[in-house]
């Protein structure tokens, strides 16, 4: 396991996870790898987290604050948030225990753009950064490091940091070598420069990431595996959506609105999501590529059958599966693939300069287009916005996808009024459900209601919702979005107080 460590002063800092974990101290911020599910610190959590509970058990409180790439895993956020040991997360998280801790009001939550982190943190904005977190590959002889399953934000958390705590987990594929483009081209206002890629497939960074031995205070080994957790197979819902959405891409090409292979991909995580791309697969397109956040098991597929030429990301987000199949030919499937910090992965400069297609999961849509990513009844947390707003504000065309009721038919996702909105409707041009696809482009107000409602609204729903409109356009203060304000957020009450929209 030592081999992976090629600097010999650094291999002198080998130590335990629990010696590790004493490096770390109440009230500190730690910047921890990680990015849906992927490349995140799982030695060291366990053991701060061991020791937050001994701290409580003492009646002295043990707490951090976490910065993250995105979600992690049980190793982390579980682990600490059920030691009660985190104060503040930023900026996305998906851990159920977390979740619950969030929405009890036992831990503040960030929940902001992606895109955002890593250039708020170098601003100040954030605060200082005590102590950085971060699993690799390995670590070349000059102390630079092979990064592993995921980049996220590990760049600005090593550069940033005071003390650096490195995990190297032999787990990971060796050949992830040469995989991934580090950019350290960027800058703070004034002094900002256009970001050369023009391509996907463009490589404008180093494959290792800078680091300075000074700051490394320990390094633990490891070779437990990535969380990597099943995708459903693609229901009757999924497929539908999927169908839809292929015949909105043919549409597109036969206008000359997009090429013939399409434009870069960019795929939110989820089922509808993975069953989309895997529609891919037996789609007429070719020589498709990708410039999104995580490589999901469709992509995988993709590259497998030779439609997909390249997929960018900054994370693999695959199932137990996939990641084997990934791991057992990494030295092919390395060459089709590039893992960038997320900073560059969801740029806005690079998002809109590329025409990518954005394709992004909610939770619900009003008639008039506005999207809520994130709040279930307007307040509980689900996940977070993740980079839904980086890739849906720039992308060519954004889409928004999600079966059109839920709760066993309970609750409508197409509503009178969001509870709570993530997406204005300027930034949403395509909304697509099981029932049908509403595209939205160049629309009033009015005529996207009555869009939405026929084409998107399950049956159950339609007539609700029609005499909503029709109600709202005699009784509403103005004509541009009617609208019965008591009336709209009336839906959500309801399903509050009786477990289902319908009255």
């Amino acid at each position: 396991m030592s081999s992976r460590i090629a600097n010999a002063a650094l291999r002198s800092k080998i130590t335990t996870a629990e010696q590790a974990a004493a490096m770390i101290q109440p009230g500190d911020t730690v910047g921890m790898s990680g990015f849906t599910g992927s490349g995140y610190p799982k030695e060291v959590p366990l053991a701060l987290a061991a020791r937050m509970e001994a701290a409580h058990a003492a009646g002295d409180p043990f707490r951090v604050r976490v910065w993250t790439g995105a979600s992690t895993g049980p190793e982390l956020d579980a682990a600490l948030a059920k030691a009660d040991g985190i104060e503040f997360r930023l900026p996305y998280n998906s851990d159920p225990v977390a979740r619950d801790k969030i929405n009890r009001g036992e831990m503040e939550y960030f929940d902001m753009h992606l895109s955002q982190v890593a250039p708020m943190a170098w601003q100040g904005f954030l605060g200082p950064l005590d102590v950085a977190l971060v699993e690799v590959t390995g670590i070349h002889a000059d102390g630079s490091l092979i990064p592993s399953s995921s980049v996220g934000n590990n760049k600005t958390w090593l550069d940033r940091a005071d003390k650096i705590i490195l995990e190297v987990n032999s787990w990971q594929s060796p050949e992830l070598e040469g995989m991934h483009d580090i950019y350290y081209g960027t800058r703070l206002p004034p002094h900002r420069m256009p970001i050369p890629l023009i391509k996907p497939d463009d490589r404008i960074g180093q494959p290792s990431l800078q680091c300075d031995p000074d700051k490394v205070v320990a390094i633990v080994q490891t070779d437990k595996p990535d969380r990597n957790l099943p995708f459903d197979k693609p229901g009757e819902n999924a497929l539908k959506i999927a169908s839809h959405l292929l015949e909105f891409f043919a549409h597109e090409v036969k206008m000359g609105r997009m090429p013939d292979n399409l434009l870069p991909l960019q795929s939110g995580v989820g089922n509808i999501a993975n069953a989309v791309l895997t529609g891919l697969v037996n789609s007429p397109f070719e020589n498709l590529t990708s410039y999104t956040e995580v490589i999901q098991d469709g992509m995988i597929d993709l590259l497998d059958c030779g439609k997909l030429r390249m997929a960018s990301a900054t994370s693999f987000s695959l199932s137990p599966d996939a990641a084997a199949r990934l791991n057992a030919d990494m030295s092919t499937y390395r060459h089709k693939m590039i893992l960038r910090p997320q900073e560059i992965s969801n740029h806005p400069e690079l998002i809109r300069r590329l025409g990518c297609i954005a394709m992004n999961g909610m939770i619900e849509a009003d008639i008039y287009g506005a999207v809520n990513s994130t709040h279930v009844m307007g307040s509980r947390i689900q996940n977070g916005i993740g980079g839904s707003g980086d890739f849906a504000r720039n992308a060519y065309v954004s889409i928004f996808m999600t079966p059109s009721t839920a709760k066993g038919g309970k609750i409508s996702a197409i509503v009178p009024k969001v509870s709570h909105v993530d997406h204005i409707s300027q930034d949403v041009q395509v909304i697509v459900t099981e029932q049908g696809l509403a595209d939205l482009r160049g629309l009033s107000p009015k005529q996207r209601a009555i869009k939405i409602i026929e084409n998107c609204a399950h049956p159950d729903f339609r007539p609700m919702l029609a005499d909503y409109y029709a109600r709202a356009l005699t009784g509403s203060y103005g004509l541009q979005s009617p609208t019965l304000l008591t009336e709209a957020f009336s839906w959500h009450q309801r399903f509050i107080e009786t477990g289902s929209m319908q009255p």
